[in-house]
Protein backbone atom coordinates (compact mmCIF):
# COMPACT_ATOMS: atom_id res chain seq x y z
CA UNK A 1 0.00 0.00 0.00
CA UNK A 2 1.15 3.32 -0.44
CA UNK A 3 1.05 6.26 1.22
CA UNK A 4 -2.19 8.01 -0.55
CA UNK A 5 -4.64 9.57 2.31
CA UNK A 6 -7.05 7.22 3.75
CA UNK A 7 -10.48 8.36 3.24
CA UNK A 8 -12.79 9.55 6.20
CA UNK A 9 -16.08 9.79 7.02
CA UNK A 10 -18.91 12.46 7.43
CA UNK A 11 -21.06 11.91 10.27
CA UNK A 12 -22.94 14.64 11.92
CA UNK A 13 -21.07 17.30 10.40
CA UNK A 14 -17.27 15.93 11.34
CA UNK A 15 -14.72 14.04 9.53
CA UNK A 16 -14.47 10.71 11.45
CA UNK A 17 -11.92 7.83 10.99
CA UNK A 18 -13.87 4.68 10.34
CA UNK A 19 -12.34 1.58 12.27
CA UNK A 20 -12.73 -0.86 9.65
CA UNK A 21 -9.85 -3.01 9.00
CA UNK A 22 -10.52 -3.58 5.35
CA UNK A 23 -8.72 -0.81 3.33
CA UNK A 24 -8.73 -0.74 -0.56
CA UNK A 25 -6.49 1.03 -3.40
CA UNK A 26 -8.52 3.65 -5.59
CA UNK A 27 -6.59 3.91 -8.61
CA UNK A 28 -6.45 6.51 -11.69
CA UNK A 29 -7.80 3.94 -14.29
CA UNK A 30 -5.68 5.45 -17.03
CA UNK A 31 -2.20 5.37 -14.93
CA UNK A 32 -2.93 2.95 -12.77
CA UNK A 33 -1.31 5.31 -9.66
CA UNK A 34 -3.09 4.70 -6.14
CA UNK A 35 -4.73 8.15 -5.47
CA UNK A 36 -6.50 7.05 -2.41
CA UNK A 37 -7.38 4.26 0.09
CA UNK A 38 -10.72 4.01 1.15
CA UNK A 39 -12.29 2.12 4.45
CA UNK A 40 -14.92 -0.68 4.12
CA UNK A 41 -16.72 0.82 6.92
CA UNK A 42 -18.47 -1.49 9.67
CA UNK A 43 -22.40 -1.87 10.51
CA UNK A 44 -21.96 0.21 13.97
CA UNK A 45 -20.57 2.84 11.91
CA UNK A 46 -23.63 3.36 9.48
CA UNK A 47 -26.04 2.59 12.31
CA UNK A 48 -24.18 5.63 14.05
CA UNK A 49 -24.42 7.74 10.61
CA UNK A 50 -28.65 6.42 10.29
CA UNK A 51 -29.30 7.42 14.02
CA UNK A 52 -27.76 11.09 13.84
CA UNK A 53 -29.56 11.54 10.64
CA UNK A 54 -32.81 10.60 12.32
CA UNK A 55 -31.72 12.84 15.46
CA UNK A 56 -31.24 15.91 12.86
CA UNK A 57 -34.47 15.40 11.11
CA UNK A 58 -36.79 16.35 13.97
CA UNK A 59 -35.34 19.84 13.29
CA UNK A 60 -34.81 20.06 9.87
CA UNK A 61 -37.73 19.39 8.72
CA UNK A 62 -39.18 22.28 10.70
CA UNK A 63 -36.73 24.36 9.02
CA UNK A 64 -38.78 26.70 6.70
CA UNK A 65 -38.90 25.98 3.16
CA UNK A 66 -36.96 28.75 1.82
CA UNK A 67 -34.31 28.34 4.10
CA UNK A 68 -33.45 25.16 3.04
CA UNK A 69 -33.36 26.38 -0.63
CA UNK A 70 -30.49 29.02 0.19
CA UNK A 71 -27.97 26.61 1.31
CA UNK A 72 -28.33 25.34 -1.77
CA UNK A 73 -28.17 28.11 -3.64
CA UNK A 74 -24.55 28.32 -1.71
CA UNK A 75 -23.51 24.83 -2.84
CA UNK A 76 -24.59 26.14 -6.14
CA UNK A 77 -22.03 29.28 -6.46
CA UNK A 78 -19.08 26.82 -3.87
CA UNK A 79 -19.39 24.68 -7.12
CA UNK A 80 -19.36 26.88 -10.09
CA UNK A 81 -16.27 28.39 -7.91
CA UNK A 82 -14.43 24.69 -8.12
CA UNK A 83 -16.07 23.72 -11.32
CA UNK A 84 -13.00 22.54 -12.62
CA UNK A 85 -11.08 21.34 -9.72
CA UNK A 86 -14.33 18.70 -9.23
CA UNK A 87 -14.28 18.23 -12.82
CA UNK A 88 -10.57 17.28 -12.94
CA UNK A 89 -11.30 15.19 -10.03
CA UNK A 90 -13.84 12.62 -12.18
CA UNK A 91 -11.43 12.23 -14.37
CA UNK A 92 -8.48 11.29 -12.04
CA UNK A 93 -10.61 8.73 -10.15
CA UNK A 94 -13.31 7.53 -12.96
CA UNK A 95 -11.04 8.20 -16.59
CA UNK A 96 -13.33 9.92 -18.40
CA UNK A 97 -11.98 12.87 -20.62
CA UNK A 98 -11.82 16.67 -19.03
CA UNK A 99 -14.84 17.78 -21.16
CA UNK A 100 -16.99 14.86 -20.58
CA UNK A 101 -16.03 15.33 -16.83
CA UNK A 102 -16.84 18.95 -17.31
CA UNK A 103 -20.78 18.06 -18.63
CA UNK A 104 -21.06 15.63 -15.63
CA UNK A 105 -20.29 18.68 -13.13
CA UNK A 106 -22.60 20.63 -15.25
CA UNK A 107 -25.45 18.25 -14.79
CA UNK A 108 -25.10 17.84 -11.32
CA UNK A 109 -25.23 21.73 -10.73
CA UNK A 110 -28.26 21.69 -12.33
CA UNK A 111 -30.06 19.50 -10.31
CA UNK A 112 -29.00 22.05 -7.02
CA UNK A 113 -30.09 24.36 -9.19
CA UNK A 114 -33.82 22.54 -8.97
CA UNK A 115 -33.52 21.96 -5.54
CA UNK A 116 -33.21 26.21 -4.83
CA UNK A 117 -37.23 25.86 -6.37
CA UNK A 118 -38.19 23.96 -3.33
CA UNK A 119 -40.79 26.30 -1.93
CA UNK A 120 -42.83 26.33 -5.18
CA UNK A 121 -42.04 22.34 -5.95
CA UNK A 122 -43.55 21.36 -2.67
CA UNK A 123 -46.56 22.92 -2.72
CA UNK A 124 -49.50 21.12 -2.56
CA UNK A 125 -53.07 21.58 -3.89
CA UNK A 126 -56.40 22.24 -2.36
CA UNK A 127 -60.41 22.26 -3.21
CA UNK A 128 -63.08 24.08 -1.75
CA UNK A 129 -66.73 22.76 -1.08
CA UNK A 130 -65.54 18.81 -1.60
CA UNK A 131 -69.10 18.28 0.31
CA UNK A 132 -71.35 21.46 1.79
CA UNK A 133 -69.05 23.26 4.23
CA UNK A 134 -66.06 21.03 3.47
CA UNK A 135 -62.56 22.04 2.04
CA UNK A 136 -60.02 19.22 1.51
CA UNK A 137 -55.80 20.10 0.80
CA UNK A 138 -53.02 17.56 0.04
CA UNK A 139 -49.82 19.12 1.82
CA UNK A 140 -46.40 17.42 1.01
CA UNK A 141 -44.44 16.32 3.96
CA UNK A 142 -40.63 15.36 4.45
CA UNK A 143 -40.40 11.74 5.36
CA UNK A 144 -37.29 11.06 7.48
CA UNK A 145 -34.00 9.43 6.68
CA UNK A 146 -33.16 8.48 2.52
CA UNK A 147 -30.01 7.08 1.35
CA UNK A 148 -28.17 7.05 -2.09
CA UNK A 149 -26.22 3.78 -3.04
CA UNK A 150 -23.76 5.42 -5.88
CA UNK A 151 -22.30 4.19 -9.30
CA UNK A 152 -18.49 4.89 -10.06
CA UNK A 153 -19.53 5.81 -13.55
CA UNK A 154 -20.71 9.70 -12.65
CA UNK A 155 -19.72 9.66 -8.84
CA UNK A 156 -20.12 13.56 -8.63
CA UNK A 157 -23.45 13.86 -11.04
CA UNK A 158 -25.53 10.54 -9.96
CA UNK A 159 -25.27 11.69 -5.95
CA UNK A 160 -26.23 14.92 -6.76
CA UNK A 161 -29.78 13.50 -8.38
CA UNK A 162 -31.13 12.87 -5.04
CA UNK A 163 -29.07 13.92 -2.15
CA UNK A 164 -30.65 18.01 -2.97
CA UNK A 165 -33.99 17.28 -3.51
CA UNK A 166 -34.24 14.95 -0.72
CA UNK A 167 -32.58 17.45 1.69
CA UNK A 168 -34.24 20.57 0.21
CA UNK A 169 -37.64 18.76 0.89
CA UNK A 170 -37.07 18.79 4.53
CA UNK A 171 -35.55 15.25 4.99
CA UNK A 172 -31.88 13.86 5.97
CA UNK A 173 -29.80 12.06 4.02
CA UNK A 174 -26.72 9.17 4.05
CA UNK A 175 -24.87 9.17 0.68
CA UNK A 176 -22.97 5.75 0.14
CA UNK A 177 -20.09 6.12 -2.95
CA UNK A 178 -19.10 3.50 -5.60
CA UNK A 179 -15.52 1.82 -3.43
CA UNK A 180 -13.94 2.21 -6.66
CA UNK A 181 -14.70 6.47 -7.23
CA UNK A 182 -15.53 7.80 -3.85
CA UNK A 183 -13.14 10.69 -3.85
CA UNK A 184 -15.25 12.76 -6.27
CA UNK A 185 -17.85 12.49 -3.10
CA UNK A 186 -15.54 13.67 -1.07
CA UNK A 187 -14.40 16.99 -2.48
CA UNK A 188 -19.03 17.42 -2.51
CA UNK A 189 -18.69 17.10 0.99
CA UNK A 190 -15.98 19.12 1.51
CA UNK A 191 -18.12 21.82 -0.09
CA UNK A 192 -21.20 20.71 2.15
CA UNK A 193 -18.97 21.39 5.15
CA UNK A 194 -17.67 24.40 4.25
CA UNK A 195 -21.32 25.91 3.53
CA UNK A 196 -22.35 24.77 7.19
CA UNK A 197 -25.59 22.31 6.48
CA UNK A 198 -26.54 21.71 10.00
CA UNK A 199 -25.04 18.57 11.59
CA UNK A 200 -26.46 15.27 10.76
CA UNK A 201 -28.36 16.67 7.88
CA UNK A 202 -26.52 15.06 5.23
CA UNK A 203 -24.04 12.44 5.67
CA UNK A 204 -21.66 10.23 4.07
CA UNK A 205 -20.23 6.42 4.84
CA UNK A 206 -17.79 4.63 2.63
CA UNK A 207 -18.10 1.09 2.25
CA UNK A 208 -19.11 -1.87 0.15
CA UNK A 209 -22.13 -4.61 0.56
CA UNK A 210 -22.06 -4.63 4.65
CA UNK A 211 -22.94 -1.11 4.55
CA UNK A 212 -25.58 -1.38 1.92
CA UNK A 213 -27.56 -4.07 3.46
CA UNK A 214 -27.35 -2.04 6.72
CA UNK A 215 -28.94 1.01 5.28
CA UNK A 216 -31.60 -1.22 3.77
CA UNK A 217 -32.49 -3.46 6.82
CA UNK A 218 -32.37 -0.55 9.23
CA UNK A 219 -35.64 0.31 10.76
CA UNK A 220 -34.17 3.89 10.70
CA UNK A 221 -34.28 5.08 7.33
CA UNK A 222 -37.52 5.29 4.83
CA UNK A 223 -36.41 4.47 1.10
CA UNK A 224 -33.11 4.37 -1.32
CA UNK A 225 -32.33 5.60 -4.30
CA UNK A 226 -29.62 3.09 -6.70
CA UNK A 227 -28.01 3.46 -9.87
CA UNK A 228 -26.28 0.46 -10.94
CA UNK A 229 -26.39 -3.09 -12.27
CA UNK A 230 -29.68 -4.99 -12.51
CA UNK A 231 -28.51 -7.95 -10.87
CA UNK A 232 -27.59 -5.65 -7.72
CA UNK A 233 -30.23 -3.28 -8.78
CA UNK A 234 -33.30 -6.11 -7.97
CA UNK A 235 -31.28 -7.68 -4.93
CA UNK A 236 -31.61 -3.97 -3.84
CA UNK A 237 -35.52 -3.12 -4.64
CA UNK A 238 -36.31 -6.63 -3.07
CA UNK A 239 -34.41 -6.09 0.10
CA UNK A 240 -35.78 -2.55 0.27
CA UNK A 241 -39.24 -3.45 0.00
CA UNK A 242 -38.50 -6.50 2.70
CA UNK A 243 -37.74 -3.48 5.09
CA UNK A 244 -41.16 -1.33 4.29
CA UNK A 245 -38.65 1.16 2.18
CA UNK A 246 -39.50 3.25 -0.95
CA UNK A 247 -37.00 2.52 -3.56
CA UNK A 248 -35.99 4.16 -7.30
CA UNK A 249 -33.98 1.63 -8.41
CA UNK A 250 -32.16 2.62 -11.68
CA UNK A 251 -30.40 0.03 -13.52
CA UNK A 252 -28.82 -1.32 -16.52
CA UNK A 253 -29.34 -1.05 -20.00
CA UNK A 254 -29.16 -2.00 -23.90
CA UNK A 255 -29.77 0.66 -26.04
CA UNK A 256 -30.75 0.46 -29.54
CA UNK A 257 -30.67 2.94 -32.06
CA UNK A 258 -32.24 2.97 -35.04
CA UNK A 259 -31.06 4.46 -38.65
CA UNK A 260 -34.30 5.02 -41.03
CA UNK A 261 -33.17 5.47 -44.86
CA UNK A 262 -33.81 9.32 -44.81
CA UNK A 263 -31.55 10.01 -41.96
CA UNK A 264 -28.85 12.45 -42.75
CA UNK A 265 -26.17 9.85 -42.25
CA UNK A 266 -23.08 12.51 -42.08
CA UNK A 267 -24.47 13.64 -38.71
CA UNK A 268 -26.04 10.62 -37.39
CA UNK A 269 -22.47 9.13 -37.89
CA UNK A 270 -21.35 11.87 -35.47
CA UNK A 271 -24.05 11.38 -32.81
CA UNK A 272 -23.58 7.75 -33.13
CA UNK A 273 -19.69 8.22 -31.93
CA UNK A 274 -20.47 9.93 -29.20
CA UNK A 275 -23.52 7.93 -27.82
CA UNK A 276 -21.47 4.48 -28.42
CA UNK A 277 -17.90 5.72 -27.09
CA UNK A 278 -18.35 9.08 -25.24
CA UNK A 279 -17.67 8.31 -21.40
CA UNK A 280 -15.63 4.68 -23.06
CA UNK A 281 -18.99 3.40 -22.63
CA UNK A 282 -19.52 3.20 -19.00
CA UNK A 283 -22.96 4.61 -18.87
CA UNK A 284 -26.70 3.88 -19.10
CA UNK A 285 -27.10 5.80 -21.31
CA UNK A 286 -24.92 4.53 -23.70
CA UNK A 287 -25.43 3.47 -27.60
CA UNK A 288 -24.71 0.02 -27.98
CA UNK A 289 -26.24 -1.84 -31.26
CA UNK A 290 -27.16 0.19 -34.18
CA UNK A 291 -29.91 -1.03 -36.04
CA UNK A 292 -29.07 0.00 -39.74
CA UNK A 293 -31.57 -0.21 -42.68
CA UNK A 294 -30.24 -2.17 -45.19
CA UNK A 295 -30.82 0.63 -47.73
CA UNK A 296 -27.95 2.90 -46.23
CA UNK A 297 -26.34 0.18 -44.17
CA UNK A 298 -23.00 -0.32 -46.13
CA UNK A 299 -22.98 3.19 -46.49
CA UNK A 300 -23.42 4.16 -42.66
CA UNK A 301 -20.78 1.79 -41.54
CA UNK A 302 -18.38 3.33 -44.08
CA UNK A 303 -18.86 5.92 -42.38
CA UNK A 304 -18.86 4.65 -38.67
CA UNK A 305 -15.38 2.72 -39.35
CA UNK A 306 -13.87 5.93 -40.77
CA UNK A 307 -15.17 8.49 -37.81
CA UNK A 308 -13.95 5.68 -35.09
CA UNK A 309 -10.68 5.23 -36.49
CA UNK A 310 -10.31 8.71 -35.46
CA UNK A 311 -10.85 8.59 -31.85
CA UNK A 312 -8.27 9.31 -29.87
CA UNK A 313 -7.59 7.38 -26.94
CA UNK A 314 -5.74 8.78 -24.06
CA UNK A 315 -5.62 10.04 -20.52
CA UNK A 316 -7.93 11.78 -20.01
CA UNK A 317 -6.78 15.11 -18.67
CA UNK A 318 -4.62 15.42 -21.94
CA UNK A 319 -5.14 17.94 -25.05
CA UNK A 320 -6.60 16.13 -27.82
CA UNK A 321 -7.98 12.78 -26.10
CA UNK A 322 -11.43 11.87 -27.18
CA UNK A 323 -11.80 8.80 -25.07
CA UNK A 324 -10.47 7.57 -21.41
CA UNK A 325 -9.96 4.17 -20.32
CA UNK A 326 -12.93 2.07 -18.76
CA UNK A 327 -12.61 2.11 -15.06
CA UNK A 328 -10.76 -0.85 -13.91
CA UNK A 329 -8.36 -4.00 -14.81
CA UNK A 330 -11.68 -6.13 -14.44
CA UNK A 331 -14.04 -3.95 -16.51
CA UNK A 332 -11.13 -3.82 -19.64
CA UNK A 333 -11.29 -7.77 -19.03
CA UNK A 334 -14.84 -7.98 -19.40
CA UNK A 335 -14.75 -5.77 -22.66
CA UNK A 336 -12.36 -7.83 -23.86
CA UNK A 337 -14.35 -11.11 -23.18
CA UNK A 338 -17.60 -9.75 -25.17
CA UNK A 339 -14.93 -8.92 -27.95
CA UNK A 340 -13.98 -12.73 -27.84
CA UNK A 341 -16.97 -14.16 -27.69
CA UNK A 342 -18.61 -11.77 -30.47
CA UNK A 343 -15.85 -13.60 -33.09
CA UNK A 344 -17.09 -17.11 -31.59
CA UNK A 345 -20.24 -15.98 -32.42
CA UNK A 346 -19.80 -14.95 -36.21
CA UNK A 347 -19.98 -11.32 -35.78
CA UNK A 348 -17.20 -9.77 -38.52
CA UNK A 349 -15.16 -7.23 -36.51
CA UNK A 350 -14.38 -4.33 -38.36
CA UNK A 351 -12.46 -1.85 -35.86
CA UNK A 352 -10.67 -3.72 -32.77
CA UNK A 353 -9.53 -2.05 -29.88
CA UNK A 354 -8.18 -4.68 -27.92
CA UNK A 355 -4.72 -3.94 -28.54
CA UNK A 356 -4.95 -0.13 -28.31
CA UNK A 357 -0.90 1.15 -27.19
CA UNK A 358 -0.90 4.34 -25.19
CA UNK A 359 2.55 6.13 -25.35
CA UNK A 360 3.16 6.98 -21.69
CA UNK A 361 0.38 5.10 -20.49
CA UNK A 362 1.01 1.56 -20.93
CA UNK A 363 -0.44 -0.15 -17.62
CA UNK A 364 -3.63 1.61 -17.98
CA UNK A 365 -7.22 -0.15 -19.13
CA UNK A 366 -7.43 1.27 -22.20
CA UNK A 367 -9.71 -0.60 -24.74
CA UNK A 368 -9.88 1.24 -28.04
CA UNK A 369 -13.36 1.75 -30.07
CA UNK A 370 -14.68 -1.76 -31.50
CA UNK A 371 -17.02 -2.20 -34.11
CA UNK A 372 -18.60 -5.44 -35.15
CA UNK A 373 -20.85 -6.15 -38.70
CA UNK A 374 -23.23 -8.70 -39.40
CA UNK A 375 -24.44 -8.97 -35.80
CA UNK A 376 -27.75 -11.05 -34.72
CA UNK A 377 -29.89 -9.90 -32.15
CA UNK A 378 -29.21 -13.41 -30.24
CA UNK A 379 -25.56 -12.58 -29.90
CA UNK A 380 -24.09 -11.91 -26.70
CA UNK A 381 -22.93 -8.23 -28.08
CA UNK A 382 -26.52 -7.72 -28.83
CA UNK A 383 -27.88 -9.09 -25.45
CA UNK A 384 -26.04 -8.12 -22.76
CA UNK A 385 -24.91 -4.44 -21.33
CA UNK A 386 -21.21 -4.42 -22.23
CA UNK A 387 -19.82 -1.23 -20.18
CA UNK A 388 -17.44 -0.49 -22.81
CA UNK A 389 -16.72 1.06 -25.91
CA UNK A 390 -18.29 -1.86 -27.92
CA UNK A 391 -20.72 -0.97 -31.41
CA UNK A 392 -22.52 -3.47 -32.65
CA UNK A 393 -24.57 -3.31 -35.75
CA UNK A 394 -27.64 -5.22 -36.75
CA UNK A 395 -28.77 -5.37 -40.38
CA UNK A 396 -32.75 -4.33 -40.53
CA UNK A 397 -35.05 -4.70 -43.33
CA UNK A 398 -38.27 -2.69 -42.00
CA UNK A 399 -38.98 -0.54 -38.92
CA UNK A 400 -41.37 -3.84 -37.63
CA UNK A 401 -38.47 -5.90 -37.33
CA UNK A 402 -36.42 -3.04 -35.69
CA UNK A 403 -38.59 -2.85 -33.05
CA UNK A 404 -39.72 -6.25 -32.70
CA UNK A 405 -35.88 -6.55 -31.54
CA UNK A 406 -35.93 -4.00 -29.37
CA UNK A 407 -38.66 -4.97 -27.52
CA UNK A 408 -37.13 -8.65 -27.51
CA UNK A 409 -34.24 -7.32 -25.03
CA UNK A 410 -35.24 -7.03 -21.19
CA UNK A 411 -33.76 -4.02 -21.47
CA UNK A 412 -35.67 -0.52 -21.71
CA UNK A 413 -33.52 2.19 -20.74
CA UNK A 414 -33.43 4.83 -23.64
CA UNK A 415 -33.62 4.10 -27.69
CA UNK A 416 -32.93 6.53 -30.36
CA UNK A 417 -34.31 7.02 -33.84
CA UNK A 418 -32.77 9.07 -36.64
CA UNK A 419 -34.62 10.39 -39.22
CA UNK A 420 -36.38 13.30 -41.49
CA UNK A 421 -39.79 12.12 -41.04
CA UNK A 422 -42.56 13.05 -38.71
CA UNK A 423 -44.23 10.11 -39.27
CA UNK A 424 -41.41 7.48 -38.14
CA UNK A 425 -40.27 10.21 -35.08
CA UNK A 426 -43.53 10.21 -33.93
CA UNK A 427 -44.66 6.59 -34.57
CA UNK A 428 -41.31 5.29 -32.36
CA UNK A 429 -41.91 7.70 -29.44
CA UNK A 430 -45.26 5.91 -29.22
CA UNK A 431 -44.67 2.09 -29.55
CA UNK A 432 -41.29 1.67 -28.56
CA UNK A 433 -40.87 0.44 -24.85
CA UNK A 434 -37.84 2.41 -23.17
CA UNK A 435 -38.34 5.11 -20.85
CA UNK A 436 -36.22 8.10 -22.27
CA UNK A 437 -36.49 8.18 -26.25
CA UNK A 438 -34.43 10.20 -28.42
CA UNK A 439 -35.44 11.86 -31.94
CA UNK A 440 -32.04 12.34 -34.15
CA UNK A 441 -30.40 12.16 -30.43
CA UNK A 442 -27.66 10.17 -29.78
CA UNK A 443 -28.12 10.67 -25.62
CA UNK A 444 -31.26 10.78 -24.98
CA UNK A 445 -30.62 12.43 -21.15
CA UNK A 446 -33.00 14.26 -19.33
CA UNK A 447 -32.46 17.47 -17.93
CA UNK A 448 -32.51 18.08 -14.28
CA UNK A 449 -36.35 19.33 -13.86
CA UNK A 450 -37.40 15.76 -16.19
CA UNK A 451 -37.63 12.97 -14.57
CA UNK A 452 -34.78 9.82 -15.77
CA UNK A 453 -36.88 7.34 -16.91
CA UNK A 454 -36.44 3.61 -17.49
CA UNK A 455 -38.81 0.52 -17.81
CA UNK A 456 -38.58 -3.13 -17.90
CA UNK A 457 -35.25 -4.66 -16.49
CA UNK A 458 -33.75 -1.01 -16.52
CA UNK A 459 -35.80 0.01 -13.76
CA UNK A 460 -37.50 -0.95 -10.18
CA UNK A 461 -39.81 0.90 -8.55
CA UNK A 462 -42.97 3.67 -9.25
CA UNK A 463 -41.08 7.03 -9.18
CA UNK A 464 -37.88 7.89 -10.90
CA UNK A 465 -35.19 9.95 -10.54
CA UNK A 466 -35.54 13.82 -10.99
CA UNK A 467 -38.35 16.35 -11.55
CA UNK A 468 -41.74 15.71 -9.87
CA UNK A 469 -41.08 12.36 -9.70
CA UNK A 470 -38.52 13.12 -7.17
CA UNK A 471 -40.43 15.52 -4.89
CA UNK A 472 -43.15 12.78 -4.51
CA UNK A 473 -40.21 9.89 -3.74
CA UNK A 474 -38.94 12.31 -0.64
CA UNK A 475 -42.45 13.30 0.33
CA UNK A 476 -45.72 11.70 1.76
CA UNK A 477 -48.77 13.29 0.77
CA UNK A 478 -51.06 14.15 3.64
CA UNK A 479 -54.88 14.75 3.14
CA UNK A 480 -56.84 17.32 5.20
CA UNK A 481 -60.27 17.24 5.52
CA UNK A 482 -61.60 20.58 7.53
CA UNK A 483 -65.15 21.71 8.73
CA UNK A 484 -65.56 24.07 10.70
CA UNK A 485 -69.10 24.39 12.64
Amino acid sequence: MTDAPVLKNYIDGEWVESNSNEIREVLNPATTEVIAKVPMSTVEETELAIKVANKAFARWRRTIPITRARYFFDLKTVMEERFEELARQVVIENGKTIDEARGEIRRGIENVEVATGIPTLMMGYNAEDVAVDIDEMVIRQPMGVFFTLAPFNFPSMVPLWFLPTAVACGNTFILKPSPIAPVSSMKLFELIDEIGFPPGVINLVHGDVDVANALLDSPGTKGVSFVGSTPIGRKVYERAAAHGKRAQVQAGAKNFLLVMPDADLERTASALMTSCYGCAGERCLAGAVILAMEDIHESLVKILVDKAKMIRVGDGLKEGVHMGPVITAKSKARTIDFIERALKEGANLLLDGREVEIEGNQDGFFVGPTIFDEVTPNMCIAQEEIFGPVMSIVKVKSYEEALDIIHANPFGNAASIFTSSGKWARKFSYEVQAGNIGINIGIAAPVAHFPFSGMKDSFFGDLHGQGQDAIRFFTEDKVVITRWF
